[in-house]
């Protein structure tokens, strides 16, 4: 048998151990992390300092370098994170159904683990955690497999991970790290169909499309975000300008910034300027059409790449549309299925918006950033799913949860 192969076996038997462990075992477990992560956070930042001085000697981008490095802040945020899973209720033995037929037989519908997980992800040293206590919660075992740009961040914190499961007396073997390399391992990971239930690839559109390809076990797509925010006629400026820099800057490289602001012809003389220029003040390239670049001076053309792309970084696609049905159009072509913002003082455009735009997540009169399993008091997410099936959007423990029906009788058959 593979190492891929006995690693995945290994995690189906520990799956079946951790799944009818009640939430006392489950949450000192995730106790424990968190206070791991907090307690040994210099040698997880060593380790990381390691995979980012290596990853910028190769010429790495900003955006990856960003989603790539910690600090101190970052690894308490993880911790914190963590801890914030514990306190959340238990999703696993709700009963979603029930009934009583007519023979007295009682029927229920009970949420229950997946079972075993591939998480396949690159740069982002905290999926490791989220995904693992995320999993963890919701009596899961999950199979890790980060990208090689933070191998050294990820054993680090696997290992404070698998000390935590040894602690509480869990099975160590319920969360299992497969070493980087080629993507033959991930293509033999993919094809475990009797040991993985379900695969989570996190990354860019190479590795989805190399999952998606090569999996013979359910996928759930995390993929690109491209987010758009429509500033209708007659909507706030201060508004528009805090709505626009937050979502386009907090975070550049986070799969729900901003990437394309979108401006109703009729208003954009007074909207357009002051929000473009506080965007370039916060160091952003704005790349145009040719009715904003004609109200905003100094500003780069757009070309027909700019529409639909994930810059991931400082710079954002800017175009001038002719109402709320140009943008709901313009969305739907170029949208990735991920969020989509209006900022509007108009109860009905915002009401079509809410109905209209087929994304995961529709936003009225907020930040795009806003889509996150931590903002909705999730603790955190192991994605967003861009897809319709089995979920959608922000991904935490009730995503990570399936259901079996349960019969419960007498001695009834069936007539």
């Amino acid at each position: 048998m593979s190492e891929v192969a006995t690693l995945c076996a290994r995690a189906r038997v520990a799956a079946r151990r951790l799944a009818p462990r009640d939430r006392a075992a489950k949450d000192a477990a995730l106790t424990g992390i968190a206070e791991g992560l907090r307690a040994r956070m210099a040698d997880v930042l060593a380790a990381n300092a390691l995979d980012v001085e290596e990853a910028r000697s190769r010429g790495t981008s900003n955006a990856l370098l960003d989603r790539l490095a910690l600090d101190p802040g970052r690894v308490s945020q993880m911790a914190k994170a963590v801890a914030q899973i514990a306190r959340l209720s238990d999703p696993v033995g709700h009963v979603l159904f029930e009934s009583t037929r007519p023979n007295g037989v009682r029927v229920r519908r009970v949420s229950v683990p997946l079972g075993v997980v591939a998480m396949i992800y690159e740069a982002r040293p905290n999926v490791t955690t989220d995904a693992s206590a995320l999993c963890l919660k919701a009596g899961n075992a999950v199979v890790l497999r980060g990208g090689s740009e933070a191998a050294r961040s990820n054993a680090a914190i696997h290992a404070v991970i698998a000390d935590a499961l040894d602690g509480c007396g869990l099975p160590r073997d319920a969360v299992q790290m497969l070493p980087p390399g080629n993507r033959d391992a991930i293509r033999e990971l993919l094809q475990q169909t009797e040991t993985v239930d379900l695969a989570i690839p996190r990354g860019g559109e190479g590795l989805i499309r190399f999952v998606q390809e090569n999996a013979r076990v359910p996928v759930i797509a995390h993929a690109k975000g491209v987010c758009h925010l429509y500033v209708d006629a007659g909507a706030d400026v201060e508004m528009a300008v805090r709505i626009a820099v937050n979502a386009k800057l907090q975070r550049p490289s986070a799969c729900n910034a901003l990437e394309c602001l979108l401006v109703d012809a009729n208003d954009a003389p007074r909207v357009l300027p002051p929000v473009l220029r506080a965007l370039i003040d916060g160091g952003c390239e704005v790349r145009g059409c040719e009715r904003t670049r004609a109200l905003v001076q100094g500003i780069k053309l757009a070309t027909a790449d700019d529409w639909g792309k994930e810059y991931l970084d400082r710079i954002i696609a800017v175009r001038v549309v002719d109402g709320i049905d140009a943008a709901l159009d313009h969305v739907a072509r170029f949208g990735s299925g991920h969020t989509e913002a209006i900022c509007t003082r108009d109860v009905g455009h915002a009401e079509r918006w809410r109905h209209e735009v087929d994304a995961a997540c529709v936003v009225v009169n907020a930040s795009t950033r806003l889509h996150d399993g931590g903002e909705f008091g999730m603790g955190a997410e192991i994605g967003t799913a861009t897809g319709k099936l089995h979920w959608r959007g922000t991904m935490g423990l009730e995503g990570l949860t399936t259901f079996q029906w349960v019969v419960d009788g007498d001695g009834q058959v069936r007539a």
